[in-house]
């Protein structure tokens, strides 16, 4: 009897194409590309200018971000959602003229004012969530009409005009309050020499890191920013998690509108009008570190710290205001082009 045996060639497994090193350094690019440029900007100020590297100065830069960055963290909880929230800049206004009138007008303690506060940042997410998730209408342009109608609604409470302590009321009265030093603390006080809205910057920083990373309720709002429908048909309750992420949004803003306010000290109709397009920009920005191309708490830390650093280094060397501008577009662009062009490069 005779055995036949196989001829077939036993196929060998599949070798994966050795890694090039223009991969392996594009992968570097894309994944640490934007903390090397902060690491680079923030060596070259501290090199060159001596007084950028007092930790005053460094602690200043960290007070002067804590708004946008704060008001990034909302925008960053509604893009992970999926939407993106516009009006972030004017419920932080709103902020600051509720607290005004109450404090300087009602003549109320700080602390109904901080509650009134965020009790009207709540109030303007919800707003938002309506428009949103019940009337279907587009996230950006829903929330740019809120934008709009919070701008005006708060001009026309307050006459046009800022509210200040001493101010003739319609009445002829004179205002009986005033901004209490407990309130003003908020942003000028400090704790073990570190000023108190950056301790509310980095605690908030972290609450939301671990709200988005490590709960439920994080990853279901990054599994309906990738696919809303997929979310749907897996029982997820996508309309109740968008509107919490624009409450949230929306109590993130008000606190930044505390800090504001607690700056200011008085009811300026103005403030928060310049705080979005840095709010927006340290979230997008966000999206480029580590090469995640997705929203992320850190990112957004630490795009407020470049913009920080950016701002304050460039005021050091005497620059015009407006070159600012055109330094922290065209870092936002760097940054883009980090998070989708190269990574699209990547992938393809």
């Amino acid at each position: 009897m005779t055995t036949t045996q196989s001829t077939e060639v036993p196929t060998k497994a599949a070798i994966p194409p050795a890694t090039t090193t223009s991969a392996r350094v594009q992968n570097a690019v894309i994944k640490y590309g934007f903390i090397f440029v902060t690491v680079a900007l923030f060596l070259y100020f501290a090199l060159s200018e001596g007084s950028f590297r007092e930790s005053a100065t460094l602690l200043d830069t960290l007070r002067y971000v804590s708004v946008a960055a704060i008001l990034g963290l909302g925008v960053t909880l509604t893009m992970a959602a999926g939407g993106m929230d516009m009006s972030v800049g004017a419920v932080a206004g709103l902020g600051v003229s509720v607290a005004a009138q109450t404090m300087v007008v009602h003549n109320q303690i700080g602390t109904v004012a901080i509650l009134a506060v965020i009790a009207a940042g709540a109030a303007a997410g919800l707003l938002n969530a309506l428009l949103i998730v019940v009337l279907k209408i587009p996230d950006m342009l829903a929330t740019l009409g809120t934008m709009f109608v919070i701008q005006g609604t708060k001009l026309i409470l307050v006459d046009g005009q800022s509210i200040t302590p001493g101010m003739t009321l319609d009445d002829g009265s004179t205002a009986p309050g005033r901004f209490t030093e407990g309130f003003l603390r908020i942003d000028r006080g400090t704790i073990l020499g570190v000023p108190i809205s950056v301790i509310v910057f980095g605690g908030l920083t972290i609450a939301a890191w671990v709200f988005l990373a490590r709960t439920r309720w994080g990853r279901v709002l990054y599994a309906i920013g990738a696919n809303p429908e997929a979310a749907r048909l897996a029982g997820i309750r996508v309309g109740a998690y968008r509107s919490l992420a624009y409450v949230l949004s929306g109590v993130l803003a008000s606190i930044g509108g505390l800090i504001l306010a607690s700056r200011i000290g008085q009811g300026d109709v103005s403030a928060g009008t310049s705080q979005l397009l840095e709010a927006v920009a340290v979230a997008l920005v966000g999206t480029s570190v580590l090469g995640r191309g997705r929203p992320n708490v850190w990112g957004t830390a630490l795009g407020a710290v470049l913009i920080g650093i950016i701002t304050t280094g460039l005021t050091i060397k005497g620059l015009p205001y407006y070159t600012q501008d055109v330094v922290e577009g065209a870092v936002l662009i760097l940054a883009l082009v980090f998070s989708f062009t190269l990574s699209k490069r990547r992938t393809s």
